[in-house]
């Protein structure tokens, strides 16, 4: 499944980029992740991070690199192992009324076990529907808190 998604945040693009492109911050606003650690590496462009995750067919670890990175404009992130292979790019922008947001990517159930494999059309329609509603979160989230900055744990 291929999707593309767009939202508009009221803050600078800098504090929208600071948030998404550090994966550490995902089980804030990405209901499906309880966890993210880091695995190895120094900085965030040569590291590996595991995401732990929680999906109707269980629990699901994949571990993750960013494999593109742009200061303050883009970054992606893409599953090297797991169940559910995943590229999401994400890419900020100023508008009008703050940032504009789109998240460009791609994900398949196909390695999910058992019966949830021959269902992966439907598991896919449903993600796309729950991405949507992790950027509505990450927006509230980011715009509740208007001087949210997130602590660099780790140097570009």
């Amino acid at each position: 499944m291929v999707f593309h998604l767009a939202i508009t945040i009221a803050a600078p693009p800098a504090v929208v980029f600071e948030v998404v492109s550090d994966i550490l911050t995902m089980p804030r606003w990405y209901s499906a992740v309880e966890s993210v650690q880091l695995i190895e590496g120094t900085s965030r462009s040569d590291s590996r991070y595991a995401v732990h995750r929680r999906l109707p067919t269980g629990r699901a670890r994949n571990e993750v690199r960013m494999t593109s990175y742009i200061p303050d404009a883009e970054v992606t992130f893409s599953s090297v192992s797991g169940p559910t292979p995943f590229t999401y790019r994400y890419r900020v922008a100023p508008a009008d009324s703050g940032t504009l947001l789109r998240l460009d990517g791609s994900i398949t159930a196909a390695g999910l076990p058992g019966a949830a494999a021959l269902l992966s059309p439907l598991a896919e329609q449903l993600f796309g529907r729950g991405m949507q509603d992790n950027l509505r979160q990450l927006k509230a989230l980011i715009e509740r808190n208007p001087g949210f900055a997130v602590q660099r744990r780790l140097d570009p």
